[in-house]
């Protein structure tokens, strides 16, 4: 399938690369397809998350430990069940990151730790998990 990415341009992805997120995202509940996709050439630490529904819907992501952080949260049995998910090692944590401002001089990151995605990799399933309350644990720790 070829896909439009706004910053890499056409992209040629075979279907079995193609991740489902059956409820879609929140706001975004019409794309149901998406596929990991990087820049060629360079070591990917930031992944676009591109919907193969819509090609003006284009996430950011890394993992939590880009940011030294070592996170855990529950799932509930639904979520288990929606992911395909038989092994807790079968999950990838991934964290949506955006530009935060516009101003080159005080610009940074802001990363949505309340939102993570979780993706079955070997089912191809995820779901984006919305943490309501802070009930998950985040371990900061000095890099380096």
């Amino acid at each position: 399938m070829r896909i439009e990415n706004p910053m890499l341009g056409a992209i040629e992805v075979s279907d079995d690369k193609v991740i489902e997120f059956p409820a879609g995202l929140p706001g975004f509940e019409n794309c149901h397809r998406f596929v990991l996709v990087h820049e060629e050439g360079r070591e990917a630490t930031v992944f676009q998350l591109q919907s193969a529904d819509d090609p003006d819907v284009v996430f950011s992501l890394t993992g939590p430990e880009q940011f030294g952080i070592s996170y855990e949260f529950a799932l509930s049995d639904e979520e288990v069940d929606a992911l395909q998910l038989a092994r807790p090692e079968d999950a990838l944590v991934a964290i949506i990151v955006r530009k935060d401002g516009d101003d080159p001089a005080t610009a940074g990151l802001r990363a949505n730790f309340m939102a993570p995605l979780v993706i079955n990799v070997g089912a191809r399933r995820g779901l984006q998990k919305v943490i309501n309350k802070l009930g998950c644990d985040i371990l900061l720790r000095a890099q380096g």
